[in-house]
């Protein structure tokens, strides 16, 4: 969960002599919503099924020892050192990372925010029954903080919906699902308690706010609302402590709509682009051009041989309506535009010189999304495949003459030894070490590293999530449950 830094507002009210008050006028009549309900739980029943945890590995490089104080062996300082950094100390060590995010489709299409994985090497999504799946990434947006993830389930998993944001009003209920601090699936309620918020996250913000409560880990959930329908992805808080303070942040599902089909379809967000730069109305600038008033969103810079350029639009003049939708101010024109299908030729109305002008404008593709772009840059060469050992972290050898006094191995142990075991891997998480002695994989005996691997494999084709492995470490036995996956 991305956390905003806190601010420390203080407010000053004057008191006077109050004036006689007018009689108000009459209230506009309101659309009745539906009453808070007297519990959540049939709704929660039914949508928790579709919310799942999503964990992420990375290799993280330890500081070089060489950067560590020179000291004396006998120096106290210097155990110090060792027992944190370990006898490995030196060696790369693999961090984990937690979040959330939601099925929309029951064929395995899993919707989170792009910070939740970016940095991860590989994702894991673990469902509601507690499977475990590994996750492809079809596609991430660092611009507006999504990312959509792929798993193969056996069978087809229960998946919600995006509803329609825009109706969401502010005071309507809703409801988080998440896995905060990795506690498990946890649900919380709250109202929408504004819209269209600016944290300065993006270029595309126009975050709905909410006091559901929603912490670390709760990043890539979605915010339902009272129809069951997702109208936000949760994505940052705004908190002094690193806990939820009632202040948080979720993407709209009609941005986040159009951006997952992107995703899907293209593995990358295309957007419309018309090459202005743009800023807001002040009261002085308004005030200097005779604008009628401080809406729209004034150009400041066309760019050339642009789509803009080619349509006539020039510095100055003020946007006020595009492809038919009014430009509230300088923010709005951003969103307009970049969901814009490109190739499409719209109307812009601007008000220049004190006249509107409608000018005809053919949307181009932001060009930091085109394939062009990325094409610059040279493929990196595809990975070797690794042997489930290594996937599992595990180097081996034959349980030779040579291993046997290298390792203080008596003549009565067979199997296969260890030699050497990476820092934070499957087979590192199980206490295994160099020198441990692998009598038998799932019962059966194993002899040469070909038959471990081969009895491995096998495990893993008939579907078993763990391999069992007995030990033999210092002449003591002991079985051992190491992931396949």
């Amino acid at each position: 969960m991305r956390i905003l830094p806190a601010l420390l507002v203080s407010f000053c009210l004057a008191l006077g002599a109050m004036p006689a008050l007018a009689q108000p006028k009459p209230a506009a009549p309101i659309t009745p919503r539906p009453n808070a309900p007297t519990s959540f739980s049939q709704l929660t029943a039914r949508l928790l099924p579709t919310v799942v945890q999503i964990t992420t590995s990375q290799t993280l490089n330890a500081p070089a020892r060489g950067n560590l104080p020179n000291l004396p062996e006998d120096s106290p300082l210097s155990e110090l050192f060792k027992n944190f950094l370990g006898p490995r100390g030196n060696q790369p060590r693999q961090v984990t990372s937690l979040g959330s995010g939601f099925i929309i489709d029951p064929s395995g299409y899993i919707v989170t925010n792009n910070h939740v994985i970016e940095n991860g090497e590989s994702v894991t999504v673990i469902l509601s029954d507690d499977t475990s799946l590994p996750a492809r990434v079809i596609g991430r947006d660092p611009q507006t903080d999504l990312a959509l993830l792929k798993v193969n389930p056996a069978k087809p998993l229960p998946a919600t919906r995006f509803g329609d944001s825009d109706k969401a009003l502010i005071g309507d209920w809703v409801i988080a699902i998440g896995d905060p601090f990795g506690i498990g699936s946890t649900v919380t309620a709250g109202i929408v308690s504004a819209r269209n918020r600016n944290i300065n996250a993006g270029p595309y913000d126009d975050f709905i706010q909410t006091d559901a409560p929603i912490n670390r880990g709760n990043s890539g959930g979605p915010l339902f609302n009272m129809d069951g329908d997702v109208i936000g992805v949760n994505s940052a808080i705004f908190s002094p402590t690193g806990g939820s303070v009632g202040i948080g942040f979720s993407i709209p599902a009609n941005l986040a709509r159009d951006v997952i089909q992107q995703l899907r379809k293209f593995g990358q967000a295309r957007r419309g682009w018309i090459g202005v730069r743009i800023q807001a109305v002040t009261a002085e600038l308004a005030q200097a051009m005779n604008l009628p008033s401080r809406q729209g969103a004034l150009i400041s810079d066309v760019t050339a041989a642009g789509p803009a350029a080619r349509a006539g639009l020039r510095n100055g003049d003020l946007v006020v309506s595009f492809d038919g939708k009014p430009v509230t101010d300088n923010r709005a024109l951003p969103h307009i535009v970049a969901n814009t299908p490109i190739g499409k030729t719209v109307n812009v109305d601007v008000l220049r010189g004190g006249r509107k002008l409608s000018q005809r404008i053919l949307v181009a593709r932001l060009a930091e999304d085109k394939p062009a772009d990325r094409a610059l840059k040279p493929a990196p060469p595809a990975p070797r495949p690794q042997s489930r050992l290594g996937q599992m972290g595990l180097t081996v050898s034959a349980l030779d003459s040579g291993a046997r006094t290298r390792f203080k191995i008596g003549g009565n142990v067979q199997g296969v030894v260890v030699t050497a075991v990476t820092p934070g891997s499957r087979a590192g998480e199980k206490n295994l070490r160099p020198g441990d002695v692998i009598v038998e994989v799932q019962s059966q005996k194993v002899t040469t590293p070909e038959a471990l691997n081969g009895a491995i494999e096998a495990a893993a084709k008939s579907g078993k999530p763990v391999a069992l492995f007995l030990i033999s470490r210092a002449g003591e036995v002991t079985y051992v449950g190491v992931r396949l996956n």
